[in-house]
């Protein structure tokens, strides 16, 4: 008999930071220790010191930069949480400042510059040169959320007659290739792209060998103005790995990468998240007032169709009054229905942002997600059935919370999967406003099925 495969369970503080580094860190940072400081600090990635200066207070964070001093890595501002990244610059020197931004690729700052107030912005472009600067500014000037803002203008080009030799001695002559690349990008007389060949590719063929041989199948390009959710579903559904973007005569102005295509679309799955909970793009990071603001317009929301949900029930106040039993098992109904609407709506919201709903389809999931809560509705109609006929010991009770919990669990279902798509049609976004309306329709459904059944059938 084979051996059972050995089940590894995920380790969730592989890659956190260690406490003793943290330790280390703050004893450093209280004895004003540079030499400690720079020594515990020395194998940490940029991602890590990011989230080092996330995890200290105001004033520790601050004298652990001004510890730093030049030795401060620019990269660690791109990693930030958007939050925290004007304290961190506020509290960066002007040259310090300057060395750590020019330290960045075009994208990086432009991702930099998007979070940051005006007056930060300038300092920011202040600290570049001239050519940088106005590259970042033309940048700036593509709508937010665009292909133009994510891409980076380091681009490592060739003519489509260069072979593979004429392309190793230009890179290896070259003295300001980008830091990271992954192709070559073919060009035309016209600066238009044709196609891009991997560096595995270059490094693997003879030198008489043209690109233009060595140039991949799923090349495509990417125009300046698309939106950037595109850019990552192209990313994620066709397997690249970088991309040149081109305006609108078709010529080359910058290439994305992978990485920015998968931070987009990891900032995409948090958004979904965060809105599904009604806090938008709140951050631990966050200040009181700010997290106040952020909660309480849907907080408000969530009270008028409470408010709603009440003034159902105010409308059999006769049938409680008459049986007490219904106002103990009513929030049962309800809390099953929200609980069904929400699994439903999640598969929704989750299915259409990565496009797998779609209007084609759409009907087919609809009734499937109808057919599946009918027949959980089945199951939790009897299980609720016998509990409120022994419970209470009235079979019609029993038989009125199990009618009651398969017609909430139907309609949980149709609106789960239903409220998402028809508000993806209108243009708001589901994420956003689904789980309010979800939770409404099946409170508002259960407690108006439940009590008006018990009122039909029981009085």
């Amino acid at each position: 008999m084979a051996e059972p495969e050995e089940i590894i369970e995920p380790d969730e503080d592989a890659y956190a930071l260690d406490r003793e580094t943290m330790r280390d860190v703050r004893s450093a940072v209280e004895a004003e220790d540079r030499a400690a400081l720079l020594e515990a600090m020395e194998p940490l990635h940029p991602a890590d010191v990011a989230d080092l200066l996330e995890q200290l207070d105001e004033g520790p964070r601050h004298k652990l930069i001004q510890l730093l001093g030049h030795d401060f890595n620019g990269a660690v501002l791109s990693e930030l949480d958007e939050g925290l990244r004007e304290d961190v610059i506020e509290a960066l020197s002007p040259a310090v400042l300057t060395e750590a931004v020019r330290e960045l690729d075009s994208d990086d700052v432009v991702d930099l510059l998007e979070t940051l107030e005006a007056p930060q912005q300038e300092t920011i472009l202040g600290a570049l040169e001239r050519p940088d600067r106005i590259a970042i500014e033309r940048a700036m000037a593509f709508p937010e959320g665009s292909a133009g803002r994510l891409m980076q203008r380091e681009v490592v080009t060739a003519p489509e007659h260069w072979t593979v030799g004429d392309a190793i001695d230009f890179m290896r002559a070259s003295l300001d290739l980008p830091e990271q690349f992954y192709h070559i990008v073919l060009v035309d007389p016209r600066y238009q792209p044709i196609g891009q060949v991997t560096l595995g590719r270059v490094m693997s063929s003879d030198r008489v060998t043209k690109l233009a041989d060595l140039t991949e199948e799923s090349y495509r390009t990417i125009p300046v103005t698309q939106d950037e959710e595109d850019v990552a579903y192209a990313f994620n559904q066709y397997h690249l790995i970088s991309a040149p973007v081109v305006d609108d005569d078709g010529r080359l102005v910058g290439v994305i990468t992978i990485d920015d295509a998968m931070i987009v679309l990891s900032q995409q799955n948090e958004e979904d998240l965060l809105l599904l909970a009604g806090v938008g793009d709140e951050s631990i990071a966050d200040r009181t007032l700010q997290i106040v603001r952020q909660r309480f317009p849907w907080l408000l929301v969530n009270l008028g169709t409470a408010i709603l949900a009440s003034m159902v029930i105010a409308q059999f106040e006769d049938v409680l009054a008459a049986i007490v039993a219904l106002a103990v098992l009513m929030p049962i109904v309800a809390s099953m229905g929200g609980n069904a609407g929400t699994q439903s709506m999640a598969v929704a919201v989750r299915a259409i942002a990565t496009r797998d709903l779609t209007g084609s389809n759409a009907w087919r999931v609809v009734r499937r997600e109808i057919t599946a809560a009918f027949l959980n509705g089945l199951v939790f109609a009897v299980i609720i059935g016998i509990v409120g006929m022994v419970w209470f010991g009235n079979p019609m009770l029993g038989a009125v919370i199990a009618m009651a919990m398969v017609i909430n669990l139907v309609v949980a279902g149709l609106a789960g999967v239903m409220l998402p798509i028809v508000l993806d049609k209108v243009g708001v976004d589901p994420a956003l406003a689904s789980g309010t309306f979800v939770t409404t329709v099946t409170d508002v459904v259960g407690f108006f099925a439940f009590l008006g059944l018990a009122g039909i059938i029981l009085l």
